[in-house]
């Protein structure tokens, strides 16, 4: 029986699976409910088991009953705060949302392990099932690659692979590229000090608003003057918070964040030194203290060319070259799946799942509280891992790829 042939017996279980998790949404590193959800899944199919100790992680290997190598297989488990407004009979009503198609991430991976655990006997080698919390904004691969999740097969995974839905992309089409394929996502924080004082006499103190908001006028021209246009940054003031804590009293204290995207090391560094020496001239040059303080997050998600062949030629049989979208261009937003990239030579890749009735147009972007994924496609999400992983296992020689 062929994985296609056994994943469509899995249809309905797999949406029944999303959609629990659907309603019962959780943010964050810790999700008690989410991890007892997908242990219960998991538990029935002979895998070995093992919880994180710094978050609600789950790693699940599958060992072949033939020797070979490892592949690993992510999903990402967490939910955003948003209150979700989806109009759906199964929306979450408890202020987190799946917004991101990470309930159909955990379902599609379960699919893919019960499609190879069923022919482990055949299997040469080893899968590692990797369950993740904390991808929106906190880390949570990074954290697990702290415990040990490449090692937990005992030998470290030759491929690594994950699948991200995406609610714009026609439903069923694969879409990759070679190298980049997400932007970095970094952080600055600034503080511009003045004295503060009485809203009437702005003349006796150094009121430090009109000054933070030339410094956000200022990163704009920043962006567009000192960053190659060949090699793109995006830069967004995402917060501005006063001190005063009156409408009649001069603010003594601003504090800006930005969120900071880029797509190479060279302008990341450039973005990180010379956007606090600009705001630090302003500042000075208005009688203001300042302080600034980088934040780092994720780096760029680099897929590797060979894996990403694999992957594409594996998607193609199944489904044929016109159901696969070759991205001539990366994405500004970020993942975490990049810790693991860094690590191991990999590749991630788009699945749409924009329902038939939501046109194109207009159509509610992830992390909107409006987003809905078509979950028909889990049964082909679940049978694309599983035939990308077996396909992996039986290469001995990257060069072949």
């Amino acid at each position: 029986m062929t994985f296609t042939t056994a994943g469509s017996a899995l249809h309905d279980d797999l949406v029944a699976l999303r959609r629990r998790l659907h309603t019962s949404p959780e943010t964050g590193l810790d999700l008690p409910q989410t991890q007892q959800i997908l242990l219960a899944e998991l538990s029935q199919l002979g895998l070995e088991l093992s919880l994180g100790q710094s978050l609600t992680s789950i790693t699940a290997v599958l060992r072949g009953g033939r020797p070979g190598p490892v592949v690993l297989l992510r999903a990402d488990m967490d939910a955003l705060p948003v209150v979700e407004a989806s109009g759906l009979p199964y929306a979450a009503d408890n202020g987190a949302m799946h917004a991101c198609g990470h309930d159909l991430h955990m379902a599609g991976l379960v699919g893919a392990a019960r499609l190879l655990a069923a022919r482990r006997e055949e299997l040469p080698g080893s899968v590692i099932f990797m369950f993740q919390p904390g991808e929106e904004g906190f880390g949570g691969a990074r954290l697990m690659l702290q415990e040990g999740v490449l090692e937990a097969a005992g030998q470290r995974p030759v491929a690594a692979y994950a699948l991200h839905v995406d609610c714009v992309l026609e439903r069923g089409v694969f879409a990759t590229r070679e190298q980049s394929i997400m932007a970095s996502a970094n952080g600055m924080r600034l503080v511009v000090r003045g004295s503060g004082g009485h809203a009437a006499f702005p003349h006796l103190g150094v009121d430090p608003v009109p000054v933070a908001s030339q410094i956000v006028l200022a990163i704009q021209s920043f962006v567009a003057r000192r960053v190659p246009a060949t090699d793109p940054a995006v830069i967004s003031v995402t917060q501005i918070v006063t001190d005063s804590s009156a409408p009649n009293v001069l603010s003594s204290s601003v504090e800006l964040v930005a969120n900071i995207r880029t797509l190479s090391r060279s302008t990341l560094a450039l973005v990180r030194s010379e956007l606090a020496q600009l705001a630090q001239g302003i500042a000075t040059a208005h009688g203001c203290e300042f302080e600034s303080e980088f934040i780092e997050s994720y780096p760029v998600t680099h897929n590797d060319p060979a894996e990403t062949t694999h992957l594409t030629s594996v998607l193609e049989d199944l489904h044929g070259p016109e159901r696969l979208l070759r991205l001539p261009a990366p994405s500004m937003a970020s993942e975490d799946f990049a810790y693991v990239l860094d690590e191991v030579p990999g590749t991630l890749v788009f699945l749409g799942a924009r329902p038939p009735h939501v046109a194109q147009e207009g159509a509610p972007t992830m992390h909107s509280a409006h987003a809905q994924f078509d979950d028909s496609v889990l049964e082909r999400q679940a049978v694309a891992l599983a035939e990308i992983a077996w396909r992996r296992l039986q290469v001995r020689d990257p060069a072949l790829l």
